[in-house]
């Protein structure tokens, strides 16, 4: 019977590429905050950590991050075969298998994170641009930038959706608590009527 790999030993392993890789949660929580407090003006850097690691959580998520970074540890190491060690080495313009896997793991986020992811991917911003200019140093994060870019679209498309919840649920309680008053008022002037009566 093959092995079957438990979650958490995917999940640490995932994390532990990240590190080595020189990537933090709290790096890819500054690229939600930048993403998301225009539209939420109390957005805290506690609540974009909490998303990233959410995101984390996934599986899917984790998968990804680690063929992601073997392959570009690989290539690193010069251990590809041609012409596959070339193009991730040199972060060949055409090759698309990085936002291809990167953008599989966007899918579940619904638009926002789509959206975001390519806004990501084409301006580079926070750990992500220095992720993509570090091939000159013998680094290769050909495939770790876009995760980066789709962890961080995803944490944003959460951030986003549960803001709005929490909107829409403070709204409700609002209503509620004046339905409820109006209905006190009701009754304390139905009771003032009869006493008069």
């Amino acid at each position: 019977m093959k092995k079957q790999v438990h979650s958490i030993e995917v999940r640490n392993a995932a994390l532990a590429r990240l590190a080595e890789r020189g990537v933090t949660v709290d790096d890819i929580a500054e690229i939600v905050y930048l993403m998301q407090s225009p539209y939420h003006p109390d957005l805290t850097m506690a609540q974009c950590i909490e998303s990233v690691k959410a995101v984390l959580e996934k599986r899917e998520m984790q998968h990804a991050i680690l063929v992601g970074v073997e392959l570009d540890t690989l290539a690193e190491k010069g251990l590809l075969s041609e012409p596959l060690q070339s193009i991730i080495a040199s972060d060949e313009g055409l090759f698309g298998c990085d936002e291809t896997l990167a953008l599989g793991s966007v899918f579940g986020y619904g638009s926002i994170a789509v959206t975001t992811f390519g806004h990501l991917d084409k301006h580079k911003v926070g750990v992500i641009k220095r992720l993509d200019t570090k091939s000159a140093e013998g680094r290769v994060h050909t495939f770790l930038d876009d995760l980066v870019a789709s962890v961080a679209a995803n944490a944003s498309s959460r951030m986003a959706h549960r803001m709005r919840d929490e909107q829409e649920a403070e709204l409700a309680r609002s209503e509620a608590l004046k339905l409820q008053d109006a209905e006190l008022r009701v009754e304390e002037k139905g009771k003032g009527t009869e006493q008069a009566g």
